[in-house]
C-alpha cells in the first residue's frame, strides 16, 4: 500500500498555530538559557539550519525532531499526558511492568551475590526503559492519528 502523506499546506490552521506557539516557546527557551541555534543542533544532533526551522514553526520538520527539543527543554517530559483517559489501558500496563522492576530490584538487593544484584538491576532498568518507550510510541502514534483526522 502506498504511503500517504499529509502536506503540511493541509493541516488545519489550528494545528499550525500551535506548531507556531511551540516554536515561538523554544525560541524563547532557549534564548533564556543563553545557547545558541547551533548549540541546540548539536545536542539534538540536527543541523543548525533544522534547529531554524523548528524555530520558524517549519510543520514539515519531523514530530520526533519537535519532541527531542521539548525534552531538551524538560528531560521529564511524558508524552502519555497528552492522551485522553480512555486510553489508560495501556496505563495500566505499564505500572504493571513498573511494578515488576521494582520487584526485580528488591529481589536483588536481598541477594549476596553482587553479579546477580548487576543482573537483575539491569533486567529492571531495561524493563523500566521499554515501559517508557511504549508509553512515548503510544502518544506519538495518538498524535500522528490527530494530524491525520479530517480538518476541523
Amino acid at each position: 500500500m502506498p504511503r500517504q502523506n499529509t502536506s503540511p499546506a493541509d493541516f488545519p490552521p489550528a494545528i499550525l498555530a500551535q506548531i507556531e506557539q511551540l516554536a515561538q516557546s523554544i525560541v524563547a527557551q532557549r534564548k533564556s538559557r543563553g545557547e545558541t541555534q547551533a548549540q541546540w543542533a548539536s545536542k539534538l544532533g540536527i543541523s543548525q539550519p533544522t534547529m531554524a526551522r523548528i524555530e520558524r514553526g517549519d510543520p514539515a520538520v519531523a514530530m520526533a525532531t519537535y519532541v527531542s527539543c521539548l525534552w531538551q527543554l524538560n528531560p521529564a517530559l511524558d508524552l502519555g499526558q497528552l492522551l485522553p483517559a480512555q486510553v489508560s489501558q495501556s496505563s495500566a500496563q505499564n505500572a504493571s511492568i513498573s511494578i515488576a522492576a521494582s520487584t526485580i530490584i528488591t529481589k536483588a538487593r536481598g541477594q549476596k551475590d553482587s553479579k546477580l544484584q548487576k543482573e537483575a538491576s539491569s533486567k529492571a532498568a531495561a524493563i523500566e526503559q521499554q515501559a517508557q518507550i511504549e508509553r512515548n510510541f503510544a502518544a506519538a502514534r495518538a498524535a500522528l492519528d490527530f494530524f491525520k483526522s479530517p480538518p476541523f
